[in-house]
């Protein structure tokens, strides 16, 4: 009897250090990503702080970009970051969303883990394959189709027509997003695929039995009851446009100019940073991209705090 009460107690003294030590292991873990969050933020701080001092609140309000005179200004880098990702995400959240739905909703059996391999596989392809492939497939394209109709049709048009105005050169800001749309489809799709799947059948079955529509039950059911997953997908997604480095340098043309008109070439913090970081030869032209790398971090968070402040409020309504 001694023997096996030593035994027991050997045994729940090692569980009791087993379990303490996967506690301490995950608060590291956890503490590891705050410090390495922590670090980039620092870095990135220290690294623009000649460029904070020199140019201070001008920064943010100048588009002049001279290297060879030392001006540096980050409103057409910022102007062309949001613009483009606004574009992706208008365009791609619909689709994906389509796609979502028609995944596991209407799709026939036998064409739902091809579809969705597709899908994953369009997710795994790497950026500079998209950006080649945009850069000499699709834009040649939409410069001679797409744009001329564009221009014809709604140039013309009050408020808007400002924004398709120009010449079609096939690469700008809207080519830019076209692309990035494209390539955070299959993200935002995967994932809304996913959670949609998570739904218990019986809700939805519950919901066909009492008369619902398709759009009803997506809309009434599905989408409340994975409201997190979703908002977690469009961040995803929104978080791959911000973030997308070769694909946009090869298609948004790299000018520091400032234009209504999204057929025109700009320039993204993405693309400045690939297309001048290696060359940057004074301390105030390193200490300026690093500001615009802040700038995007800035972003990033701002983006990423909108989405859960959201997400409360959604959870605030049902409660109510």
């Amino acid at each position: 009897m001694t023997t096996q009460n030593s035994a027991l107690a050997a045994r729940l003294s090692r569980q009791k250090r087993l379990d303490g030590a996967f506690v301490w292991t995950t608060k590291l873990s956890a503490l590891l990503v705050l410090l390495t969050l922590g670090g980039i933020m620092l870095s990135l701080v220290f690294g623009a702080i000649p460029s904070i001092r020199e140019f201070g609140l001008n920064f943010y309000t100048s588009s002049n970009w001279d290297p060879v005179a030392g001006q540096f200004g980050a409103l057409a880098p910022i102007y062309g970051t949001i613009v483009t990702s606004i574009i992706a995400v208008v365009i791609a959240v619909p689709v994906s969303f389509g796609i979502a739905v028609f995944l596991t909703e209407l799709c026939p059996n036998f064409l739902k883990k091809p579809l969705g391999i597709a899908i994953e596989l369009l997710a795994g392809i790497p950026s500079i394959i998209y950006g080649m492939w945009g850069l000499f497939v699709f834009a040649p394209w939409f410069g001679d189709t797409v744009q001329p109709w564009l221009i014809n049709h709604l140039a013309g048009l009050p408020i808007i027509g400002q924004m398709f105005v120009g010449a079609p050169i096939g690469i700008g800001l809207f080519t830019a997003g076209l692309v990035l749309a494209i390539m955070i489809i299959p993200f935002i799709a995967a994932t809304m695929r996913d959670v949609f799947l998570v739904v218990p059948d019986l809700l939805k079955e519950s919901a066909y039995g009492m008369g619902a529509t398709t759009w009803e039950v997506v809309t009434k059911v599905v989408l409340p009851y994975t409201k997190a997953g979703v908002v977690g997908g469009l961040i995803l997604g929104l978080g791959r446009a911000l973030g997308e480095t070769m694909a946009v340098t090869f298609l948004i043309g790299n000018t520091f100019n400032i234009n209504t008109s999204l057929f025109t070439s700009g320039v993204s913090i993405t693309s400045a940073l690939a297309n001048e970081f290696a060359e940057a030869s004074s301390e105030m032209h390193l200490s300026s991209l690093l500001h615009l790398g802040l700038i995007l971090f800035v972003i990033s968070f701002i983006v990423l705090s909108a989405s859960k402040l959201m997400l409360m409020k959604i959870d605030k309504r049902v409660e109510k």
